[in-house]
């Protein structure tokens, strides 16, 4: 397996998490305040180089229906200007129901009785 960060790229902030080789445990490392293209670049250089990154993984916000809408074309554009930035291959994930299937988690383990 390769080591991989994880973007969830944001308007303001762009969330970032990293892999370990196995390619099973993802870790939330830090949350950068996006000012600009520069102020991002320089602190995921830095852990791209602390953690032997060979690859960047992106959320993509598709439609419902799974169609490329406004966000996924910036986060798209944002992604590839990262890549070619960092020297990094860029492969995206489909995050649609990411958040609701988290809450319908927390949801299901507070209906659930405690198994104490």
């Amino acid at each position: 397996m390769v080591s991989a960060l994880g973007l969830d790229l944001g308007e303001k902030r762009i969330g970032v998490a990293g892999c370990d080789r196995t390619g099973l445990i993802a870790t939330g490392l830090t949350t950068l305040k996006k000012t600009s293209f520069d102020s991002v670049v320089q602190p995921l250089r830095e852990l791209i180089a602390e953690r032997g990154v060979e690859i960047l993984v992106v959320g993509m916000p598709y439609t419902l229906d799974g169609e490329v809408g406004f966000q996924a074309k910036k986060t798209q554009k944002f992604a590839h200007r990262l890549s070619r930035s960092l020297e990094l291959p860029v492969e995206f994930v489909d995050e649609r129901l990411t958040s609701f299937q988290a809450e319908q988690m927390l949801i299901a383990e507070r209906i659930a009785p405690s198994r104490n």
